[in-house]
């Protein structure tokens, strides 16, 4: 089960393959072949599907505050109410920084350590106010 829901992940989440040229480019004399994209690099714009949980682990430390701010404002904009952030338990310094974004942020009702059995102290839960509850 989990390795299905990790291949299904995986490809849902990996980066599109070019559609192959069509044959047409490939006889035409003197053409070029087509030239491949680039790969995604560090500052390109990945979009993720907005989920009741995000986990930070793929995030660099300097992103994790922004992440958390935006990721509240979507999650609040597609109704939901109770939302989970997975920070992991490490030395605490990405808990900490998640829970200065949250004393802070607009859209956020409460938080508390996530229950033993959806992460601990290495998750926090987050209940979100209402969308109309909450100032831009």
């Amino acid at each position: 089960m989990l390795r299905r829901l990790r291949d299904w992940l995986d490809r849902a989440l990996s980066p599109r393959a070019p559609a192959p040229p069509a044959p047409a480019d490939l006889e035409a004399p003197g053409a070029e072949p087509p030239e491949e994209p680039a790969p995604p690099g560090a500052d390109d714009i990945v979009v993720m599907p907005i989920e009741d949980a995000i986990d930070l682990h793929t995030f660099a430390p300097r992103d994790v505050a922004s992440v958390v701010e935006e990721y509240l404002h979507e999650a609040q904009q597609r109704g939901f109410r109770e939302v989970r952030i997975i920070h992991g338990r490490g030395k605490g310094v990405q808990r900490r920084i998640v829970r200065s974004v949250l004393s802070r942020h607009p859209a956020v009702d409460g938080f508390r350590d996530a229950p033993a059995s959806r992460g601990g102290w290495g998750a926090t839960v987050v209940w979100l106010k209402a969308a109309g509850d909450a100032p831009p």
